[in-house]
């Protein structure tokens, strides 16, 4: 039975590595999955073993208290040339998406983004900050997790001098800030 219960906690902690992208602090992950931190190592160390001994394409890296989930450095060249390839076409109606988004919500998290478009937006963010019409700072209020924001260069690529002389600017911040209080009165929606 303990087998089964570590068994479902790796599997757990896997798909939250996937979801989340970025490194992860074992007090976190063991208040997310509501484990104690002990468990949750015991777990990451299951997975680190299970991901080095399969031909998986994933491993875990640690840093101090901190773990994430990459791709293995065998498959660097392989996904540079992806990437590379990505930059040069033009941008995918994902990435057209995310980054309506990012200009109308900025600056948001990638949990907020993912929450709006109900998809995993980890590779799509990479790629627009590669091509460098989205930036990322940290989040002041919380130490690891960035906030997404267009950049000058999209700014200057759409021709305006600020977000706010998007169409119809006022309507969708308006819409999304009800979405992310949705305390607000009534009254004060767009018409």
């Amino acid at each position: 039975m303990a087998e089964s219960k570590q068994s479902n906690l790796v599997a757990r902690l896997e798909a939250l590595f996937f979801i989340y992208g970025e490194p992860m602090d074992f007090k976190k992950i063991a208040k997310t999955l509501q484990a104690t931190e002990e468990e949750i190592k015991a777990a990451a160390n299951a997975l680190g073993e299970e991901l080095r001994n399969e031909n998986r394409g994933l491993f875990l890296i640690r840093d101090g208290e901190k773990i994430q989930l990459t791709t293995k450095p065998d498959f660097a060249n392989l996904l540079e040339a992806v990437i590379k390839e990505e930059l040069h076409e033009n941008l995918t109606p994902a990435a057209l998406e995310t980054l309506s988004i990012v200009a109308y919500a900025g600056p948001l998290s990638r949990a907020e983004l993912e929450y709006i478009r109900g998809v995993n937006s980890s590779f799509t963010l990479r790629n627009l900050l590669i091509r460098g019409l989205v930036e990322r700072a940290p989040d002041p209020k919380r130490g690891n997790v960035f906030l997404y924001s267009p950049s000058l260069d999209f700014l200057r690529h759409v021709g305006i001098s600020e977000a706010s002389n998007l169409p119809e600017y006022e309507k969708f911040k308006t819409l999304i800030e009800k979405m992310r209080n949705p305390g607000t009165p009534d009254a004060e929606q767009p018409k």
